[in-house]
This record gives C-alpha cells, sequence and structure tokens, in this order.
C-alpha cells in the first residue's frame, strides 16, 4: 500500500456533523479517496489539545469527569446515535500517538534539530499560561498582568537547507503545486516554541519540561502518522485546508518522516453547505432519491472540494448539480477496469482532474455504488 488518506484532525468544538457539515469535509475525502483505493476505512482523527478544551472542561457542570472520558464523549455526541466510525476513532492524546511523538521528540533532539533552551516568553501571572506577544488579556482567565518569564522549552529550529514547505510535502501532481501557500508558509520565526502551557496534551515531563504539553500544532503530524502506522502506508496524505496547512506546516517540519513514512498535505477548499436548499427546485426537476442527494452532498461535494481548493461558492450549486447528476446518469452498467484504474492512478498522483471528466466520474460511481458517507462510518 503506497498511500493512506487521513483527515486532519478535526478540532473537538461544540458542534454535531448533523448541525455544521462542513467540519466533515476532510474525513469524507479521506474516506472517499480511500475507497477508490481499495483500502479500508481510516480512524477519524480528532485534535483535543486546544485552550478552549480547556476551558470547557473547567467550566462543565456536575461532578467533574478525567478529562479523556470529557473529550471521548464529546466526539461521540457529533456522530449519529449509532453510527460511530467503521474504522474507529484517535485523538492527539491516545498513548500511542503520545508513544510516536515523544519517540520523534528524542530522535529530533539527538539530531539536533531540536533543543531544550532556556527561553523568555510573556506570561500571565495570575494563572502560569504562556500569553503570545501583545498587549491583551490572558486567553486562560482574563487576567492583563504579564510578565516575561524565563524557563526552560523543547525548541525547533527551521531547516535553512530547504523551505518550508516543497514539493514533496504535497499530494499534488506539477501543475496543482499551491506556490502561494509554499511562500506564506515559510513567513515565520527561524526558531519556534514547541511547549505549551495546558491542562490536557502530550507530556513533556520525560525531557525535564513538567508543566508543558506538545503544541497541538506538532501533535496533529504524530497523530496522523500514529494512525498510518497502524497500516502499510508509505505515505501518509493528510486532507486539509491551505490556511489550515498554512497554520501547521513550519510547526510540523520535523514531524512529517518517521520511521520510512512520509507525511503529506492533500488541500482541499470549504463548501457551502448551508445553501443547499436552493437546490430544491432542481431535486423535484430530476425527481432525485433521498439517497442521491445524500451521495451529492456526502460524497461528490467533498471528492469536488479536491478540485476547488480556494473554496466552493453557494452560486455554483445549481451546476455542480447538473454536473454530479449527469454523471449518475452515465454510470455504465458493466465497471470499464482501464479507466477505474487510471482513475486510481490520478488519486495517487494527486491530480483531480478526473473529478471534472464525466466519463470517469461516472466509473467511480459505478465501481463504488457512490455510497453516501456510511463508509465513513457517519
Amino acid at each position: 500500500m503506497r498511500h493512506l488518506f487521513l483527515n486532519g484532525p478535526v478540532q473537538n468544538g461544540p458542534f454535531t456533523f448533523a448541525t455544521r457539515p462542513g467540519k466533515a469535509v476532510g474525513i469524507r475525502l479521506a474516506a472517499a479517496l480511500n475507497a477508490i483505493l481499495g483500502l479500508p476505512p481510516a480512524p477519524h482523527l480528532w485534535n483535543t489539545v486546544t485552550l478552549a478544551g480547556d476551558l470547557r472542561h473547567r467550566q462543565a457542570e456536575g461532578p467533574r469527569i478525567p478529562r479523556q472520558r470529557f473529550e471521548a464523549d464529546l466526539i461521540a455526541a457529533k456522530y449519529t446515535s449509532g453510527q460511530s466510525p467503521v474504522g474507529g476513532i484517535l485523538t492527539d492524546t491516545d498513548a500511542e500517538v503520545a508513544n510516536l511523538a515523544l519517540e520523534m521528540i528524542e530522535n529530533n533532539l539527538r539530531a539536533g534539530t531540536l533543543t531544550i533552551s532556556r527561553e523568555t516568553v510573556p506570561t500571565c501571572r495570575a494563572c502560569g499560561h504562556m500569553t503570545g506577544a501583545g498587549s491583551h488579556p490572558c486567553n486562560a482567565c482574563g487576567s492583563t498582568d504579564t510578565e516575561d518569564r524565563r524557563g526552560f522549552h523543547l525548541v525547533a529550529e527551521l531547516a535553512k537547507d530547504r523551505p518550508v514547505l516543497d514539493r514533496s510535502d504535497i499530494h499534488a501532481s506539477h501543475r496543482q503545486q499551491p506556490k502561494h501557500l509554499q511562500h506564506t508558509a515559510s513567513n515565520v520565526a527561524g526558531c519556534l516554541i514547541l511547549s505549551r502551557t495546558r491542562d490536557h496534551g502530550v507530556d513533556l515531563s520525560p525531557f525535564g519540561l513538567n508543566g508543558l504539553v506538545l503544541d497541538p500544532r506538532v501533535g496533529i503530524h504524530a497523530t496522523v502518522l500514529a494512525a498510518v502506522r497502524r497500516s502499510e502506508a508509505e505515505t501518509a496524505v493528510m486532507t486539509i485546508t491551505e490556511n489550515g496547512a498554512n497554520h501547521i506546516a513550519a510547526h510540523g517540519q520535523h514531524f512529517r518522516e518517521h520511521d520510512g513514512t512520509r507525511l503529506q498535505y492533500a488541500l482541499h477548499g470549504h463548501l457551502p453547505y448551508d445553501h443547499m436548499a436552493s437546490l430544491q427546485p432542481l431535486n423535484e426537476a430530476y425527481r432525485t432519491t433521498q439517497m442521491i442527494k445524500d451521495n451529492f452532498e456526502e460524497w461528490f461535494l467533498p471528492v469536488f472540494s479536491l478540485r476547488a481548493k480556494t473554496g466552493t461558492r453557494p452560486d455554483q450549486l445549481p451546476a455542480l448539480f447538473k454536473q454530479y447528476m449527469r454523471a449518475h446518469l452515465a454510470k455504465p452498467v458493466a465497471l470499464d477496469e482501464a479507466a477505474f484504474e487510471a482513475v486510481r492512478r490520478s488519486v495517487s498522483a494527486g491530480d483531480p482532474e478526473w473529478i471534472t471528466n464525466k466519463q470517469a466520474l461516472a466509473t467511480v460511481m459505478a465501481a463504488r455504488g457512490a455510497v453516501p458517507a456510511a463508509a465513513a462510518g457517519f
């Protein structure tokens, strides 16, 4: 197995997939691409190391429950009752993720790409939270009383012999390389502090950094690599928006390869799910079934987001629905194995041109039955 697609870990905020389906785009896209390649469902990945999560846990009513259980309950509530992911769930603090993260940190410390050094960082006097640069209230407790405090931290030195992102880090064909992203991702400080003050996270005390956890932007990469470690894939491909990749790329520079497995980013755009009601006249005109509508929303649109990396506008939905229906009506009775294999090669190469080719799209629909997101565990 060469590639395995996995979602960029979703932040465990106060939402459900039923109310905010746009949060599931990366999950559904990864499931669709894995299915085309004939791979089993991958786990859904979740980002639980957030300050917002710390505050939710502190402010929760009723008896205090352990943070891991608190996050697990929130994640379970995201899914329709009885429809947990077929491939399971993995969070950025699960034991296998933490063990892998610590292993990667140790390797980087030996290589000299990471160091533990005494740094001066703005810190809240009231609660000890790292506040970041600028004069603003502490995000953890609201205090405005800050000080520059010196202490030991985990620090990454960005590589000088290569950019933060180069072509090998992006799962895309030559024509699809995001040059703007490659430029903006490099606009960061030469040294990055990778240790953070959080209630929850990968504990850095094994390195003498008591009370600090691993920056979640690093933890996201460790989560993906931990998930792919269960398989025989050579490359983990993280589905993520361009803005998301821009936010985490520098922090992941030294955490995109381990034990012969490397991590790439597959960029996708946002989808206008709030405007689906505008398609009602077309649904009536085509006399579509609920399954056809679900397939459009839960399978085709996430796949199309791989082609429209800058995002899909609401006014594009009618044309996209017609494109989808033309392919649906053109599905061959007998599968063209050669045509389907060509699509598989395109998926592996990061070339999304097949998505706007009616015959190629119809071939894929015929091959997988255009099964809705039940294949992804929804």
